[in-house]
């Protein structure tokens, strides 16, 4: 991980932050992976950051915009050890009451299964000032990889977004939301369950799927298969997975 010298958090002459007094936090999404398909706002305010408190799946690359910042890995990667989130939002609040500027950044966008509200929740009451700036979420960047609209006129007119994951105190099951097209985060152990959930509903087994793996990134892969062979598994991909179901995503005649 980084090692940057840390930038002083009380270079200007305003009072220096205090649990009283805090700092101001932003959330920012940088996206899908790669560092330019981070906004331009995102990009700015890590550049001006004094501290980063970023996701295990941030890359090297974004995290080169803000070289002046004290970076600390908070990294939540599904079936793997990570930070636990109370832990998470225990340093947020922690960096925001010792920084003027700190930026917690996550993987695609904040408010889309990136635990903005249980952040978010955490700073206000607190009261700790924020903004939220949004990044590109997976599903459009997956979508445009692999050059598959997620809408088609006459075809597909609704998206659903979901992830099997849940919180630790809950469940693990497979709930299938309506939509013409579906899109599946975090997928990949998943795929089988959900593949066999869908044929049960009576999905066609042809049903066009394309599964992203590392979007946006060097290790990028794309595949095009149909439910039947989802439901075969995902023994191959080892990365970050996005599964994308449904008749918009057939290959164009």
């Amino acid at each position: 991980m980084a090692t940057d010298q840390a930038a002083s958090p009380h270079s200007s002459n305003s009072p220096a932050p205090s649990p009283q007094h805090p700092g101001r936090v932003w959330l920012i999404g940088s996206g899908p992976g790669a560092a330019d398909l981070l906004t331009v706002r995102g990009a700015r305010l890590l550049a001006q950051a004094e501290i980063v408190l970023h996701d295990a799946l941030v890359t090297e690359e974004i995290l080169a915009l803000c070289p002046q910042a004290v970076k600390v890995s908070v990294g939540k990667r599904s079936g793997q050890r990570s930070t636990a989130q109370p832990e998470i939002n225990r340093k947020l609040v922690e960096a925001a009451q010792q920084y003027r500027r700190v930026v917690r950044l996550k993987g695609g966008d904040p408010m889309l299964f990136g635990r903005a509200d249980e952040e978010m929740r955490a700073l206000e009451e607190h009261n700790v000032p924020y903004e939220v700036v949004p990044g590109i979420t997976a599903a459009l960047a997956a979508a445009a990889s692999a050059k598959r609209p997620l809408t088609r006129r006459g075809i597909a007119r609704s998206v659903s977004l979901f992830t099997s994951s849940t919180a630790p105190d809950q469940p693990d099951e497979v709930i299938m939301p309506n939509g013409d097209t579906l899109v599946q985060y975090m997928g990949g152990r998943e795929a089988t369950a959900t593949a066999r959930r869908l044929l049960e509903l009576g999905y066609a087994p042809h049903t066009p799927v394309v599964v992203v793996e590392n979007c946006s990134r060097p290790d990028e892969h794309i595949y095009h298969l149909q439910l039947a062979g989802l439901e075969a598994g995902l023994q191959a991909c080892s990365g970050p997975v996005l599964v994308m179901i449904g008749p918009a995503l057939a290959e164009r005649d």
